[in-house]
């Protein structure tokens, strides 16, 4: 019987969001109620990079693509988990080496942050040297379990590299409950236009 698995974050003012920066987290508000004999509805207010979500282009190249240039027919098929929680640093092309990726592969990196539901200042991100690795390889989608798919760089490498690479990268996913193996994906980013990024939902698929 397959199984679904929800790997994205909950949307709530309390979540993790980037370095804990208060501005980042998001805001929910009643509008109207029952109390004031109105249909209850609320306010969401929120960085499209909360949470678990899509980067575009734009996030990271100047003139780059905006966030509906990229087809939902990148962000849904076979997918593959990688178990790199023995990981303390960073990600590099040596460790990815052993799991034979192939052209074309959507790959997810399951790591200590999909443990923690706090931000990590440490987390353990993608170096610049795997990210040239997996464009060369030509991967589909590059997703980690940590906000942040690099840190400590200068002038961001890693994302530059996989998104002139073609590459989608979609971070903040919650991979705790999912073994390494293979999959099936789907990432569905809010319908957004013109803009750096997107909130999205995130399952996958699998026995």
């Amino acid at each position: 019987m397959l199984r679904i698995y929800d790997i994205s974050m909950t949307i709530e003012e309390s979540m993790q969001v980037w370095n804990d920066m208060a501005p980042k987290k998001p805001k929910i508000s009643n509008v109207t109620n029952h109390d004031q004999g109105k249909p209850h509805e609320s306010r969401l207010d929120m960085d499209v990079h909360c949470g678990t979500h899509v980067d575009a282009p734009l996030h990271m190249l100047a003139g780059g693509e905006t966030i509906e240039t990229i087809g939902l027919d990148r962000l849904v098929g076979p997918a593959r988990v990688l178990d790199l929680t023995q990981l303390r640093d960073a990600i590099t092309r040596e460790d990815l080496e052993p799991f034979r990726i192939q052209r074309g592969e959507r790959i997810l990196f399951k790591t200590s942050s999909s443990y923690s539901e706090t931000f990590l200042n440490d987390f353990v991100y993608l170096r610049e040297d795997g990210a040239r690795y997996l464009a060369e390889l030509g991967v589909a989608v590059v997703g980690t379990d940590a906000l942040g798919i690099e840190r400590a760089q200068d002038e961001f490498p890693t994302h530059r590299a996989l998104m002139r690479a073609g590459a989608v990268i979609v971070e903040g996913l919650r991979l705790r409950e999912v073994e390494p193996g293979n999959y099936y994906l789907v990432v569905a980013p809010l319908k957004l236009t013109g803009i750096d990024a997107a909130p999205a939902r995130a399952l996958l698929i699998g026995d």
